[in-house]
């Protein structure tokens, strides 16, 4: 039922139409059901196709709506003020249905089934960084569970390469649909909203925290790391 695999007619993230572009879904590495039994096929096509949709959906009209409000500025400050407003409200919008599209997109691409080697600990420069820093991959995943159990509604942990602590490695909570950015450098995506999980874990998220480690990607998160 969940075989079904994503392919676009054009990769990326956005489609020219007129003189702006729109971001889009990103395509898929796997089917909606390879990730399973660890994230059901189910879940899969609701949070791509739904979840992550409403915020390319939400992304795409508030970036247009500043647009065309931002060619309505005349340099008068009387006739301005109103649409200043209108633009300082729109930017809440864009914040959050960008954070949750750029989140998303680092999430998908951060999962692999566990034939494509989701679940192998990360080898090279981060897995000696990890074993440094950490000790083992056990406890930085020990440590990564921990800020996720502590995201009081919704939100995501992300494990990030910070360049302005010499490359260390760091486990950043973040709430809502907040995003990492500037020296942050994110490696590992983990979304802790009740969509990502509810219908096959229900109330217990700890277990959908400890189950979703078998299918990260590790070897993305391994090029993100020498890439930064």
């Amino acid at each position: 039922m969940f075989s079904r695999r994503i392919v676009q007619k054009a990769p990326g993230f956005a489609a020219v139409l007129g003189r702006r572009t729109k971001v889009t879904l990103p395509d898929l590495d796997w089917d909606f059901g390879a990730l399973e039994p660890h994230i059901s096929g189910q879940i899969n096509e609701l949070h791509y196709s739904k979840h992550h949709q409403t915020y390319v959906n939400g992304f795409n009209a508030a970036t247009e709506q500043f647009g065309e409000l931002t060619e309505k500025l005349t340099g008068d400050a009387q006739q301005d003020a109103p649409l200043a407003r209108k633009l300082a409200a729109l930017q809440q919008n864009i914040k959050f249905h960008g954070g949750g599209f750029a989140n998303h997109c680092l999430f998908w691409k951060n999962l692999a089934p566990e034939s494509q080697g989701g679940g192998e600990a990360p080898a090279g420069a981060l897995g000696r960084q990890i074993e440094s820093q950490f000790g083992s991959l056990d406890k930085l995943q020990a440590l990564t569970n921990a800020k996720l159990a502590g995201v009081q509604g919704s939100g995501w942990a992300f494990i990030v390469k910070n360049a302005e602590n010499g490359g260390q490695i760091e486990v950043v909570q973040t709430y809502n649909q907040d995003t990492v950015s500037g020296p942050l450098t994110p490696l590992v995506a983990i979304d802790a909203w009740e969509h990502a999980y509810y219908l096959q874990y229900q109330n217990r998220k700890a277990d959908y925290f400890k189950a979703i480690w078998n299918v990260i990607n590790w070897k993305e998160a391994e090029r993100r790391f020498d890439a930064a």
